[in-house]
């Protein structure tokens, strides 16, 4: 897909299957389920042409698992970085304000990926895109957005679940 904004590619993914044992939400971890549907997705971002700059990662346990996962598969050099602004009820606000502050460098191209939950990353896909439309993620789903670090806004390119692959 060729990209035709300024800047920044977004990958915006939802942790996979977590447990519902009786634990708090933040503890909760990957199931097996999860943790395979995590490395399908991690081998279809290790598919793509381009390695990540940074990746985003919220500091509960099943997100910080599916970060870690990825990390493992595409051999990033770089730990992924936590935000604790990135949780289910974070602020999908602070999240644009920091993406935009990313973009201060006008480094050729930006590549991040944002490992979160729900409701944020249906959230912030609606904030950071023209369509402002707030896609339903199934676990270890993908939002891809081509941003505009000018226009500080972008355009949903795809959506990809693990479900596509099986």
């Amino acid at each position: 897909m060729m990209n035709t904004w300024n800047n920044m590619r977004i990958f915006i993914m939802r942790h996979g299957q977590a447990s519902n044992l009786a634990v708090a939400d933040a503890e909760r971890p990957l199931t097996a389920e999860g943790i395979d549907e995590v490395s399908t997705m991690a081998q279809w971002l290790k598919s793509l042409p381009f390695e990540f700059d940074h990746i985003y990662v919220s500091p509960f346990k099943r997100a910080q698992q599916t970060a870690s996962t990825v990390n493992n598969i595409l051999h990033t050099h770089d730990k992924p970085t936590t935000l604790n602004f990135i949780t289910p009820s974070g602020s999908v606000n602070d999240m644009h304000n920091f993406l935009d502050g990313c973009c201060d460098d006008k480094q050729s191209e930006k590549r991040v990926l944002i490992v979160s939950h729900m409701p944020l990353v249906s959230y912030l896909v609606a904030e950071l895109t023209n369509e402002h439309s707030a896609p339903i993620f199934q676990t270890a789903s993908i939002a891809e957005i081509d941003y505009d670090d000018i226009e500080m806004t972008g355009h949903l390119q795809q959506m990809v679940c693990p479900s596509d692959f099986h």
